[in-house]
């Protein structure tokens, strides 16, 4: 930090920092509270004893959405957990004794019939999952007002604030990704 001000910006590198430090301490009891609910949701599987297929994109959904969630980026945790449930399903077909060759683009909902066929997971996971990415869609592709899940229809139907919606909708999705972790396919025993 040199103190000048960026080429582009007006601002000086302390400003920066003030701002930086302002953001972090805003909602600091939430963010605290929504570590404490993923810790305590965690305590189903085991880091280290839990095999993540889908390699490098799955790792990076998995932490980034602890980490969105945690700094309350609802919509963005949404998005990753439903992109990592893709992932660790279609990888996990295709691992084992078992593998499986997928289609080059295989769609959700099939992913999920497959796995349900296989018994990886349950048909009550496949049935959240496919709500997870029903959630998902009208935050990924634009959705009419009149589709039942977009964000403004909830708001209007239950008069209920856009960021309990989200976040609700965030809790869930969160939750889902560490149900999905603490299944038997993706524990390594112990």
């Amino acid at each position: 930090m040199n103190g000048r001000p960026d080429l582009f910006s007006p601002l000086h590198d302390l400003d920066l920092v003030r701002l930086l430090l302002a953001d972090m301490h805003d909602d600091l009891y939430g963010k605290v509270g929504r570590f404490r609910q993923l810790a305590d949701l965690s305590e189903t599987f085991r880091i280290g004893r839990t095999i993540l297929p889908g390699g490098e994109t799955a790792f990076a959904a998995w932490s980034e959405a602890r980490t969105s969630f945690i700094h309350g980026n609802y919509v963005a945790t949404v998005l990753l957990c439903q992109g990592l449930a893709e992932h660790l399903l279609a990888a996990h077909l295709t691992m084992g004794l078992n593998a499986e060759q997928l289609p080059e683009r295989i769609q959700f909902p099939e992913t999920l019939r497959r796995c349900v066929e296989k018994n990886i997971i349950p048909q009550n996971i496949a049935d959240d999952l496919h709500n997870l990415m029903k959630m998902r869609n009208p935050l990924s592709h634009y959705r009419d007002i009149n589709d039942p899940y977009n964000l403004s229809r909830r708001v209007l139907d239950t008069m209920v604030p856009v960021e309990s919606h989200l976040r609700a909708d965030a809790s869930f999705a969160i939750s889902m990704a560490i149900r999905l972790l603490a299944l038997p396919a993706f524990n390594l025993g112990g």
